[in-house]
């Protein structure tokens, strides 16, 4: 597996764009129906919002979301758009399978917002992403699916920081050798410098008797 994450704007790190070439999101899942479990739910069907409230789960494929509250609404075309919060303590968190990998992309905020038709996915505030070994934090993520990007700012809605902060985008990315689950090959050995063993059997040189 290669990482999901490569620098491609300023080192500055107030807004940072990543690559996610490899980290794609399972493509079946923009064909699953949304099964959503919870302790309470109350629906307007004139403006179509669902709101799940308890312990809430949305699945749709492999991607999970799991909440304090959802708040579902679907658009003329049938495309839903859920918004996940969670408690002081328990974050909303997401979850979804990598293509054609047994791995998954993971992801927190106190505020999750997903759009089932734009396949993209915001996290506000204390936000984090991971895939595989690599990892980034800041207030505002954004991961849109269909272009494979992350768009992350140490501001809140997609700002940077004011002047002072100390709030920052944060990534860890692993080198691509070790992320790639290969070995560095050993170095060779040393070549050994031959041992000089004494030969006794050798008679000294013979001296020369005089004539």
């Amino acid at each position: 597996m290669k990482p999901f994450l490569r620098l491609a704007t300023i080192a500055g790190i107030a807004g940072v764009m990543f690559s996610a070439t490899v980290a794609r999101a399972e493509k079946a899942d923009r064909d699953k129906p949304v099964n959503i479990e919870a302790d309470r739910v109350s629906v307007d069907d004139v403006k179509k919002v669902q709101v799940f409230e308890g312990n809430v789960q949305l699945v749709k494929g492999t991607l999970i979301i799991r909440a304090e509250r959802i708040v579902v609404t679907q658009d003329d075309d049938g495309y839903q758009r859920g918004v996940a919060t969670g408690t002081a303590s328990v974050p909303p968190h997401f979850r979804q399978k990598r293509e054609g990998q047994d791995e998954y992309i993971d992801g927190e905020g106190e505020r999750i917002e997903h759009d089932a038709k734009a396949e993209k996915t915001e996290f506000f505030n204390r936000a984090w992403v991971k895939s595989g070994l690599d990892e980034v934090r800041g207030q505002f993520i954004s991961y849109d699916a269909k272009t494979e990007n992350y768009f992350v700012t140490s501001g809140p809605n997609g700002t940077r920081a004011k002047p002072g902060s100390t709030e920052r985008v944060r990534a860890v990315i692993q080198p691509k050798n070790q992320d790639a689950g290969t070995v560095t090959p050993p170095r060779p050995a040393a070549a050994l410098a031959p041992v000089l063993k004494g030969a006794p059997d050798i008679a000294n040189p013979r001296q020369e008797t005089a004539q």
